[in-house]
């Protein structure tokens, strides 16, 4: 029986070299930079949904659940949130109660049989504005209940809402995720960042569902709700065309409700785990910024011990996330780095050892948006980062796709992080199409200020970018881009193996077809703690990619090897699936 598992294993081994079906994998890297021109046939941009389009509208009556979403907790745990009653919209505007409806979920492993109830806590929020043409803004009612005692990879059955009036949800069901462990991980992780709210947005979703997701790694620019009215939905450039006079940023609250509402049918089921972006500081006459975030989504903050909703971190199976905030102190004196630093201490990884950290802005970019943003972040973290051997980065902002080979401080390193970006999930600002190293489009040093912190641009020292702000080809230690809109999808195998796939929305019509692929690595014996220098920041500015990875011979890996370390792969992956 083991001899014809393995011998097919082998016959579809063999068709996959045939057929040229081998996806690579970072072992094979640094790869040589590839750039996927913009189709255009497609548009680069689309239009604000309308708040009258079905998927945003309020489908539940008086104090109905309406907007329900999961989110990690621990491994035995889930926060359920949801709102309930009328947000209001206005000059004048008057809170609801939040003590007349009460906060329960009711949940049991069969349908229809919810043996167990956790209640939770409550609460509103207000966006308001002193200049008289703004609307003020107050929430409904917003419900967090934390449900815990679950048993590892169960599958459960809710409902959510308030049983004495009785204003109780439809049954909605979860599956709870597995213990950390190194063999023990979720089935897919989808990786989304800068959404909105536009008709390419919901052909992201829509793609996203076909995928059939075991959680969601949101990385901030959620709803784009501080664009809707200035915008227009036509994705002007301006921040206050509506009103020029107006002193403040407008933002138009009832858009995180339809947004809510539209994405529910998914985070209903399975838990989406979001850090903030740009377009959720959302200031408020009195100085109040994010005050949306803060309220309506429960991250693990207190469980990971940040108390702070910017950055926190959770296990899921045997891969252990750190959300960071781009948008609070992230100096190496702050709260937030101590915070990391002693989070990365504690991290065993004999039992999750994959580390995988998700921000907002990306510090490797070649695009002209955004272009070295936010580069005193870089210089702050990444030593920390690269020291503990994060394995992958997640980030949004800029609205295209790009992945990194493997990079520290601007230099090919075989234990650096693989870098991602995938700020294109499909918001009204349109996809970036410009390169930073494309004839004219260099932005000026003066140029892509961040919304927060300092500004730290840096001219390379060495090698082919010497004595210039930006590279005049594409940089080496960027592997791949692509202009598109899309999401990705993150698959880990084993403590080794983690395959990526990048599905562009134009793909979705098309059989197995999507862009980007490969199997990220793991190199724990080349790359443990002890092997790397101690930690300091960079003490210069960054160095210029080198011609290939330190100890790259080590990882070339011959025809006949390639062969054989495939084969022993792939035959392991049949053997688990039988």
């Amino acid at each position: 029986m083991e001899d014809c598992k393995l011998s097919i294993a082998l016959i579809i081994f063999l068709i996959m070299v045939v057929t040229g079906e081998l996806i690579p994998t970072t072992l094979e890297g640094p790869f040589k930079p590839v750039t996927r021109s913009f189709d255009p046939s497609l548009r680069k941009g689309s239009d604000d949904l309308p708040m009258d389009d079905p998927r945003l509208n309020k489908n539940v009556t008086s104090m109905f659940p309406e907007q329900i979403a999961l989110a990690l907790s621990s491994p035995t745990s889930m926060w359920v949130s949801w709102v309930t009653g009328d947000a209001q919209i206005g000059r004048n505007v008057t809170p609801i109660d939040p003590e007349t409806v009460a906060s329960e979920v009711w949940f049991g492993k069969e349908s229809g049989k919810y043996l167990m109830k956790q209640t939770g806590v409550s609460t509103v929020y207000s966006q308001l504005y002193a200049f008289p043409k703004l609307l003020n803004y107050t929430s409904g009612i917003i419900h967090h209940v934390r449900i815990d005692g679950l048993e590892p990879g169960t599958k459960y059955y809710y409902k959510c809402g308030d049983s004495s009036l009785p204003a109780m949800s439809e049954e909605h069901v979860f599956e709870s995720f597995p213990l950390p462990g190194p063999n023990m991980y979720p089935h897919r992780i989808a990786v989304v960042g800068d959404l909105g709210l536009t008709s390419n947005s919901t052909t992201t979703i829509d793609h996203l569902i076909v995928n059939d997701p075991s959680m969601i790694l949101m990385v901030g620019d959620l709803t784009y709700a501080n664009q809707y009215l200035t915008t227009g939905g036509k994705g002007a450039s301006c921040f206050s065309c509506a009103f020029p006079d107006a002193p403040i940023r407008e933002t138009y609250q009832p858009r995180w409700d339809g947004w809510g509402r539209f994405m529910e049918p998914l985070t209903s089921r399975v838990p989406m785990m979001v850090i903030e972006g740009n377009h959720e500081i959302e200031p408020q006459a009195s100085g109040v910024t994010f005050q949306s975030y803060l309220t309506r989504f429960s991250v693990p903050s207190n469980e990971s011990g940040s108390n702070s909703n910017f950055y926190y971190s959770f296990d899921a199976g045997g891969v252990h996330f750190m959300m960071l905030g781009a948008y609070v102190d992230y100096n190496s004196t702050g709260a937030q780095y101590a915070w990391l630093k002693e989070d990365l201490h504690k991290v065993d990884r004999s039992v999750t050892p994959w580390l995988v950290a998700a921000w907002h802005p990306p510090w490797y970019n070649s695009y002209s948006s955004h272009y070295q943003e936010f580069e005193c972040m870089r210089l702050e973290m990444e030593a920390l980062l690269y020291q503990y051997g994060v394995d992958i980065v997640f980030s949004g902002h800029v609205h295209a796709y790009e992945r990194m080979n493997r990079v520290y401080n601007y230099t090919l390193d075989a234990c650096g992080a693989v870098y991602i970006t995938v700020g294109d999930g499909g918001n009204i600002e349109k996809v970036d199409v410009d390169h930073a190293d494309d004839p004219g489009k260099c932005p000026s040093a003066g140029d892509n200020k961040p919304e927060f912190g300092g500004v730290c641009h840096l001219n390379f020292t060495s090698g082919p970018a010497e004595g210039k702000f930006c590279w005049d080809r594409q940089p080496d230690w960027s592997a791949y881009r692509e202009s598109s809109f899309g999401h990705g999808i993150l698959e880990v195998v084993n403590s080794t193996y983690a395959l990526w796939t990048w599905h562009r929305n134009q793909d979705i019509y098309k059989e197995n077809s999507h862009g980007d692929q490969l199997y990220i690595v793991r190199q724990p014996q080349l790359c443990s703690i002890a092997s790397k220098n101690s930690e300091t920041k960079p003490s210069s500015p960054p160095m210029a990619a080198t011609a290939g990875f330190m100890a790259s011979t080590q990882l070339k890996v011959p025809f006949f090897g390639s062969f054989i370390f495939y084969f022993l792969f792939f035959s392991l992956i049949f053997l688990h699936w039988l």
